[in-house]
């Protein structure tokens, strides 16, 4: 998933509740489905953020290396920057960008 395309809010914005249940039918089913996608963003960026990070680590120990990586500040600083993975998750859910499916309702 390239975050960095995503037109997500940066911040907090007041939604109206009605429209999330018209995709499912049950607004807590809807809010469950949201919370797992955005524990699935939140670890995809967790992984590419420290294996960008792992390239600038050093087995040496120095400290004027540690507090004078530049590289490092700036990749921080750009995730930092990132919309939350819930907001992400919320954006994805109201353009119908998650694929999701519920076994019990599908056995009968």
């Amino acid at each position: 998933m390239d975050f960095k395309k995503t037109n997500a809010e940066l911040s907090t914005v007041t939604r109206d509740i009605r429209r999330f249940d018209g995709v499912t039918g049950n607004i807590y089913e809807a809010v469950a489905i949201m919370s797992k996608r955005a524990n699935q963003i939140s670890s995809e960026m967790k992984e590419e953020l420290s294996a960008k990070l792992q390239e600038f680590s050093s087995h040496s120990d120095n400290l004027e290396e540690i507090f004078e990586n530049r590289e490092q500040i700036e990749i921080s600083k750009f995730y930092e920057k990132l919309p939350k993975p819930s907001l992400i998750s919320v954006q994805e859910f109201l353009e119908d960008k998650i694929y999701y499916r519920n076994p019990s309702t599908e056995a009968k």
